[in-house]
């Protein structure tokens, strides 16, 4: 025998008028879009070269700071080994993703002060 099937059944229906026309989308902006080609975005980028440059001064500094050379002697034998700390090894990894980020950026803000240029509108048909 089959289960009696149970669905929902819509009680009301409303039909509102739906606004059809020019009266849709909004009139178009006739100001001009802002350019991309800035060559103060040339400044921008060479500051963040120094700031990548001082990131991987950090780098190195945070990276020396984890690491310490250890040192045991009893009697004839001696050990060496490192001891690793985390904290400055994680700042090391945090401050190369952001020396990279920045570098990738800086790209970006040259080509955007060099090679970007207006483009000329298309003629409507």
């Amino acid at each position: 025998m089959l289960a009696p099937q149970s669905h929902e059944k819509l009680l009301i229906v409303i039909d509102l008028p739906q606004p059809t026309g020019a009266d849709l989308w909004p009139p178009e902006d006739a100001r001009p879009s802002p350019r991309l080609h800035k060559p103060l975005r040339a400044v921008v980028g060479a500051v963040e070269l120094i700031l990548a440059a001082f990131a991987i001064w950090g780098v190195f500094a945070c990276w020396k700071a984890g690491v310490v050379p250890v040192r045991i002697t009893y009697g004839e034998t001696t050990l060496e080994s490192q001891r690793n700390f985390g904290g400055p090894l994680a700042g090391a990894i945090g401050l190369g993703v952001l020396a990279a980020i920045l570098v990738v950026d800086a790209i970006r803000q040259f080509l955007l002060a060099v090679r970007t240029k207006a483009r000329k509108p298309k003629p409507k048909d």
